[in-house]
């Protein structure tokens, strides 16, 4: 990675990021993941930024507690300050040689403290506990606590599944309550639909008028969503769009500052860094932001900060240029290949009945190879698609041609007639794209590593009305260009 804005420890993988904002910094906290084997016990790291792009790396936070310890992997949990200035951590302990009466590795909840600005933590394994009864002892983690003002109480919000009923579907955000932040009573589970498989990193929080609920499952897809309520008691609602991103960031959780709030996740790396590899558990960290619309639903994408981390655009495709393909396909490439992180901003005037269209990204001169951002108005999706697709053989029929793009890597959104936004950012293997300043869409480049960008109708017509490619502007300030050299915005 040479573009600012993601994060990622010298040979090692970002997981589950806990985020705490205190003074206008943002405390990410992270499950360091270093894929040594035999392992060694995970740990929480932490990196600080108060600009969003920028990540001042401060190394282990939370160590490990040792071969023979409950937390020798110290796994997703939540961090609150109580009024005497102390900080308190909530994590997940789990040691794979401590088996549960369900047969599975323990997971319980721990707690440490610290008063000296969250420099070094002070466990208290007497507050130690596991899952309450009626739920299995192999999945109780993630604790989220927050104080609940109305109640005066403080809530833990906890990933559990029940012992008993339909295996996918025992998925359950249990429930404890604590004056104290010591002692913690069993409650009614906070939210219990029998939907998915787990509901990981749950948290909640208000944001005007409305209470947000947000987890990530893996049963249905691998993804991070949303509910939203009136009221912190339910009833839950379901928005028509439901999603953060797709499948490659995952355990997405959030931070406000002032009346922003931005959402922390990591992107999945890939098996052997190719394109075809499985998708794997921890990757780079990416920054979102949330906007809240008028009806209470939630808009994301990347900060202003990101993209203002690149420089004045110059034109890539000329605009005004029309392509035309009323039962056919048309492609228009730049000349020069793109750099290798840049941001591209392709705005479309799509007519009504288009079937497709989109931006074609590392392209060969031959136009018949590269990765795909296609718009199909019809189907009301953003998805991503390469060419060419995994062979498993020779002949025609071995090629991956009836999977019409990457699996899971799809986004419902509107797509009706008239102006739409593609914004995309790259940066080596890192690509995050952005429809309407709505939709976001983040994977993995592997394979291609350079070519060159483009705009492609398929069955239809769209107008070019900009197509501009940005460059990274330095870190350093000094070898900036000049302010007045640069647009007023580039949001």
């Amino acid at each position: 990675m040479g573009q600012r804005g993601f994060y990622q420890p010298e040979g090692a993988w970002v997981g589950d990021v806990i985020p705490w904002q205190e003074d206008g910094e943002f405390h990410l906290f992270y499950l360091y993941e270093s894929r040594q084997v035999p392992r060694e016990g995970m740990p929480w790291h932490r990196v600080v930024t108060d600009n969003l792009v920028d990540f001042d790396d401060r190394g282990e936070a939370l160590a490990s507690g040792g071969a023979a310890a409950a937390d020798f992997n110290v796994y997703t949990g939540s961090i609150v300050l109580a009024e005497d200035g102390t900080h308190h951590v909530f994590y997940t302990g789990q040691n794979p040689d401590v088996v549960g009466d369900d047969g599975r590795a323990l997971q319980v909840v721990q707690h440490a403290t610290s008063v000296d600005g969250m420099r070094s933590w002070q466990r208290h394994p007497d507050d130690t506990f596991g899952a309450t009864g009626g739920y299995e002892t192999g999945d109780w983690r993630d604790p989220f606590v927050f104080w609940d003002e109305s109640a005066r109480i403080w809530r833990m919000l906890i990933t559990a599944r029940h012992a008993d009923g339909l295996s996918r579907r025992r998925g359950v955000i249990a429930q404890c309550t604590s004056r104290d932040l010591s002692t913690w009573e069993p409650a009614a589970p906070f939210w219990d639909p029998r939907r998915y498989l787990a509901h990981e990193c749950p948290e909640v929080f208000q944001w005007g008028d409305w209470w947000y609920l947000v987890f990530s499952e893996f049963s249905d897809a691998f993804t991070t969503r949303y509910r939203m309520a009136r009221s912190l008691d339910g009833p839950w609602q379901v928005p028509e769009h439901d999603t953060i991103d797709g499948r490659a960031y995952y355990a997405a959780k959030s931070a406000a500052r002032g009346d922003r709030r931005f959402f922390f996740g990591w992107i999945a790396s890939r098996e052997g860094a190719n394109d075809d590899g499985a998708w794997q558990w921890a990757g780079t960290m990416s920054v979102l932001e949330a906007e809240q619309r008028a009806d209470g639903t939630l808009a994301f994408h990347p900060p202003a900060e990101l993209r203002d981390t690149f420089s004045q655009p110059e034109e890539g495709i000329s605009a005004g240029s029309v392509l035309l393909a009323p039962d056919g396909y048309r492609d228009l490439l730049t000349t020069e290949e793109a750099p290798t992180a840049f941001r591209l901003r392709a705005r479309f005037e799509i007519a009504d009945g288009t079937t497709e269209c989109g931006v074609l990204l590392r392209a060969g001169a031959d136009e018949d190879e590269g990765y795909v951002l296609r718009l199909e108005p019809g189907r009301g999706r953003l998805v991503f698609d390469r060419w060419p697709r995994r062979a498993t053989g020779t002949e025609q029929w071995q090629i991956s041609g009836d999977v019409p793009f990457a699996i899971e890597l799809e986004r419902p959104c509107h797509i009706g007639a008239g102006e739409h936004v593609l914004d995309v950012i790259v940066d080596g293997d890192i690509c995050v794209a952005t429809l309407d300043d709505a939709t976001v869409l983040s994977t993995r480049l592997y394979d291609r590593r350079n070519g060159r960008l483009g705009a492609f109708v398929g069955e239809g017509a769209v107008t070019i009305t900009e197509f501009s490619v940005f460059s990274p502007l330095p870190a350093d300030p000094d070898q900036r260009p000049h302010s007045d050299s640069l647009l007023a915005s580039n949001v």
